[in-house]
């Protein structure tokens, strides 16, 4: 919903953040790749040091440094079809990724896969698509997209740690807010289902 909006705003300061890399000579997939590996390098640190704020410190400036690797490519006029792809893939294993150790860490199991298959099914609705007719990417405004379900855990995570909400919800901020993307993500799913069907009915 907010993604066309935010690559208005931020697209001055992913430049400037980018230059140094395509200055180093980095190309936009290597930064895909790193920015993958910093995910994972953090959900691990997360296992040895349980601390959710630093999890959360962790996870916005590795997802802050992912964000390059379109501003790279652009820069460097090296954008291609299996750039996007190999974005696109990688976006869902973070996701995936995170999900899971957090599901490790706290035992929240289902509240973590109802999350994960809502992100992925947000994501599977559009691909799916694209396989029928050609669409614009950037094209479906809908409610919950990656860039909205990624602040909202990454402030939950920071928040878990020493905001305690009311004693009538019973539960943690970091567990409401997988509950939140989770059924925020599966209306999402629902919505661009409705979309694509709007968009294939007649095509044959």
């Amino acid at each position: 919903m907010l993604d066309g909006l935010k690559r208005d705003w931020a697209e001055p300061m992913w430049k400037a953040l980018a230059k140094p890399l395509a200055n180093a000579g980095f190309s936009p997939n290597q930064v895909t790749i790193l920015g993958f590996v910093l995910i994972l390098a953090n959900c691990a640190a997360f296992y040895w040091h349980h601390s959710t704020l630093w999890f959360g410190i962790g996870l916005i400036l590795s997802f802050a440094f992912d964000a390059l690797d379109g501003a790279v490519a652009r820069m460097r006029g090296m954008t291609s079809k299996f750039g996007g792809y190999l974005d696109g893939v990688i976006d869902r294993y973070q996701e995936i990724a995170v999900y899971a150790v957090i599901a490790w860490m706290t035992g929240w199991w289902a509240a973590a896969f109802f999350a994960m298959t809502g992100s992925l099914m947000v994501s599977y609705n559009k691909a799916r698509t694209a396989i029928e007719i050609p669409i614009e990417n950037h094209n479906w405004p809908d409610l919950l997209e990656r860039f909205e379900r990624i602040v909202i855990l990454c402030v939950a995570l920071v928040l878990d740690s020493f905001l305690v909400l009311p004693e009538m919800l019973g539960t943690r901020v970091l567990f409401l807010a997988l509950l939140v993307i989770g059924v925020l993500s599966h209306i999402t799913a629902v919505q661009r289902f409705f979309r694509a069907k709007s968009m294939l009915v007649g095509k044959g």
